[in-house]
């Protein structure tokens, strides 16, 4: 019997962005509902089982500041917690967390289906319903759902074809049909669609492995929890492990390259550029005599590793030969092969920056739809199209975060703006402020968005509130205390520190690379011991001072030109000065302020100044006429 129901907002796909996006909606008081194949691939890893990483903590600290999910379940589900870059700036430390494969998805799926107001079910979409420029909701084998919004996170469902060698079968991913209709729909709507790629490495059983010629490669001791909700990691740890091929593999993949479905011309879609397959690697690097392969485990008890770094389509017989021609994988045997995976996706030039399209009313696109590759990339797309949804439904306006507030808001900005050919990866170089996007403070900058959308709860900002104080008051007590050269200077001799000959702060004290908060309290130790996280926030905020405050300055100059709204339905057209060229840029992209214009490819800084004077003409003649605009 066909069904007819009624949800505030459905989502579909309960992958990473899935997940998010249908939490954000039901924590918002919202009634929602999560379409997926299957209740038990909910958190599904279908490539590497880690979180994290290079500028992916990032995103993932942030999602947890904003009352996201993500960070909790890894630190759950988390085997083995690693923090790179140490030797670097704050600025670019990440966590990156090896998670057991299957713990993810079970809490995955209790956070969901615990969800007060969250309904799941499961079924498969063939068409997204919508008339007039507006979504209606989805048409299902099983009858059709109504709803005010409709968010599509389908990952590499969207017509996914998988390749194996020149052998290639319709799939989401490896045993999971793909879907259809979705992208049909899509192209109704007049949505622009094109073709990615993406890849994964063979899975090897651990059985047959020798690791004793690996390099170990330990976590951190204690392990450091990526959540700031987390207060302990009760999971075992395991070691990862580190091997590399060598010229007899990159022989065979050589002799094999006529039986690849990349290089002999099967597979149309564009690949991830910075994770680039092992058949890419040994191509466009000649002269590289071999590339690293990371062995990680798939969890707990499980006899398999994830080879990171060999990621290939190459036949399976071509796949045995060059995993056993790498030291440590002789006699190793294949569980999974890798494969390729073609699949659609949406240019998201055509979304606005809450993620909505430009085409249809309600429809919201987050994660692989929009052109990004990752679990984390995806995840806070999921988050913020979710709360944007949601906001949507109550009449409120979008949250639309800076490129100067949040990893996420350069995510978003970068897709919408300047859009993407190929996988979109976040990095820390793409961060014009990095240095005040740190992992560390994520709370500090996110957390009382989160609070005020309804994603964090009081007791949370509570301590939001506390830690904010308590940093503040040991900076100040810094600064008012003073030490004398005959108490200080045996220490400062001890770590290498250049002798002070007057009294000195603790606070230019602490300012000196040398010199350690611990090696401070030697000196002056607090009323009460402070937690590690104040401890970290002090002594960043004292050493990087002024770093920090020039980089504020320059963000809040050109916040100026960021404020400048352009008006809804502004004409580009007949503006002296400005090429076709640019009024075409400008029409398809619609900015909604003068810096985001200027961040679109191909819009000079002229034209940015052309506009400027065109917008406020605009709105003088409007404020003479008594109009807002």
């Amino acid at each position: 019997m066909k069904k007819s129901l009624n949800f505030d907002i459905i989502v579909i796909g309960g992958g990473h962005a899935g997940i998010e996006a249908s939490l954000a909606s039901a924590r918002m008081g919202l009634k929602a509902a999560l379409i997926t194949m299957s209740a038990q691939t909910i958190g599904q890893m279908s490539c590497n089982p880690a979180i994290g990483g290079l500028a992916k903590s990032h995103l993932v600290k942030e999602i947890d500041a904003l009352g996201g999910e993500m960070a909790k379940i890894t630190d759950k589900a988390g085997i083995q917690f690693k923090i790179l870059n140490k030797s670097k700036g704050p600025a670019v430390w990440a966590t990156r967390v090896q998670c057991d494969r299957a713990l993810y998805r079970r809490y995955a799926l209790e956070a969901v289906s615990s969800q007060e107001g969250l309904e799941i079910i499961e079924d498969t979409v063939d068409e997204i319903l919508f008339n007039n420029g507006r979504i209606l909701g989805i048409r299902t084998p099983k009858g059709e759902y109504f709803s005010q919004a409709v968010i599509i996170t389908t990952g590499t469902f969207l017509n996914g074809l998988i390749h194996i060698g020149l052998k290639n079968y319709p799939a989401g991913r490896v045993g999971e049909p793909p879907s259809t209709g979705v992208s049909q729909s899509l192209l109704n709507m007049g949505l622009k669609i094109g073709r990615l790629k993406t890849g994964t490495p063979p899975r090897l059983n651990a059985k047959d492995i020798d690791l004793s010629v690996m390099a170990i490669q330990d976590g951190e001791v204690p392990p450091p929890p990526i959540s700031i909700f987390t207060k302990e990691i009760t999971n075992p740890q395991l070691p990862c492990y580190m091997t590399f091929t060598n010229e007899d593999t990159h022989r065979i993949i050589r002799e094999n390259l006529k039986n690849s479905p990349l290089y002999s011309g099967v597979i149309k879609g564009v690949g991830p550029r910075y994770c680039p397959s092992i058949e890419d690697k040994v191509v466009r690097f000649k002269d590289k005599e071999r590339h690293q392969v990371f062995l990680e485990p798939e969890g707990i008890g499980v006899d398999e590793y994830y080879a990171n770094g060999i990621s290939t389509s190459l036949p399976e017989e071509a796949q045995i030969s060059l995993v056993k021609s790498i030291a440590g994988l002789e006699h190793a045997k294949i569980n999974k092969f890798g494969y390729a995976i073609e699949y659609d996706f949406v240019y998201p030039t055509q979304l606005k920056p809450s993620l909505e399209t430009k085409l249809v009313e309600g429809l919201f696109l987050a994660g692989q739809i929009n052109g990004t590759s990752g679990y984390e990339e995806a995840a806070a797309q999921g988050l913020m199209a979710g709360i944007n949804a949601g906001l949507k439904i109550k009449g409120e306006a979008p949250t639309i975060l800076g490129r100067d507030e949040a990893y996420i808001g350069v995510l978003i900005d970068d897709l919408v703006t300047k859009g993407t050919e190929e996988p979109y990866r976040m990095f820390t170089s793409r961060a014009e402020y990095r240095l005040l996007l740190r992992q560390d403070n994520a709370d500090l900058r996110l957390m009382e968005k989160g609070y005020n959308l309804g994603l964090i709860n009081k007791d949370a900002f509570d301590m939001l509130l506390y830690k904010k104080d308590a940093v503040a008051a040991e900076i100040k007590r810094l600064k008012s205390e003073r030490c004398k050269p005959d108490s200080v200077n045996p220490l400062l001799r001890k770590v290498g520190s250049t002798e002070i000959k007057e009294d000195a702060s603790l606070y230019k004290l602490l300012k000196r690379p040398e010199v350690s908060y611990s090696d401070i309290i030697q000196i002056s130790p607090p009323e009460k011991e402070l937690l590690p996280d104040i401890i970290n926030q002090v002594e960043i905020q004292t050493k990087y001072k002024g770093y920090i405050r020039r980089q504020a300055e320059h963000a809040e100059k050109l916040k100026k030109i960021e404020m400048v709204k352009i008006p809804e339905g502004f004409v580009y057209k007949g503006i002296p000065g400005l090429s076709n060229e640019i009024v075409g840029k400008l029409e398809e992209i619609r900015p909604l302020n003068l810096g985001q214009a200027g961040r679109i490819p191909g819009v000079t800084p002229v034209a940015v100044s052309l506009l400027m004077v065109a917008v406020e003409r605009q709105r003088r003649y409007a404020s003479k006429e008594g109009r807002d605009i």
